[in-house]
């Protein structure tokens, strides 16, 4: 990977939702690794439903961009467990997927199976999201990474050019906050 050049652009993927909606909003920020945005789309995914690879992937066409080095999500499992396939993303795209999480947990197998009993293709989403990664940021945070089409070192290396402070990388960081900003907002169907 390219790491001196300061155009290299992530598209940061983070959504936001309320338990009781029933759509959730997502919002997708390209940011070159010097800071600046790029590009901003949003969309909606169900929640508690499995759409939320599909939501990502409209995002990215929403966008239309071929210049990018990665797209970054904040976490796999969003909108009340539906689970994003990173693996489906990258071969969708074409380019590598980083899901970063900020928390250690054992995983949300007995969860699944208490809030959807007997749902085996939610399950076996979960089960397919891979192992998460810790990793120590140049801020002394860790963070728990899961990879498509990346090594796990580049992926380090990624999120830390991306992170000013904490332990979230600015386009997830930003993305997050548009996410939550665009959730004030009610979608009128017609």
């Amino acid at each position: 990977m390219q790491t001196a050049k300061s155009g290299i652009r992530v598209l940061g993927i983070a959504e936001s939702f309320t338990r009781s909606a029933k759509k959730s909003f997502f919002a997708g920020v390209v940011m070159r690794k010097d800071k600046i945005i790029d590009g901003v789309a949003f969309s909606t995914a169900t929640v508690g439903g499995m759409d939320a690879t599909d939501t990502v992937i409209d995002i990215f066409t929403k966008l239309s961009r071929k210049d990018l080095h990665c797209i970054m999500l904040s976490g796999c499992i969003v909108s009340w467990f539906n689970i994003i396939d990173i693996e489906e993303i990258h071969k969708k795209t074409g380019f590598p997927v980083i899901c970063a999480t900020y928390e250690n947990s054992e995983g949300i197998e007995t969860k699944i199976n208490k809030y959807f009993p007997g749902d085996s293709d939610r399950l076996l989403k979960y089960k397919n999201t891979g192992i998460r990664e810790k990793f120590q940021l140049k801020t002394g945070f860790y963070i728990y990474l899961r990879c498509s089409g990346i090594s796990f070192k580049d992926a380090g290396w990624l999120c830390n050019a991306f992170t000013l402070q904490g332990r979230i990388p600015e386009p997830l960081r930003v993305a997050g906050l548009l996410a939550h900003a665009s959730s004030d907002f009610t979608i009128v169907e017609e």
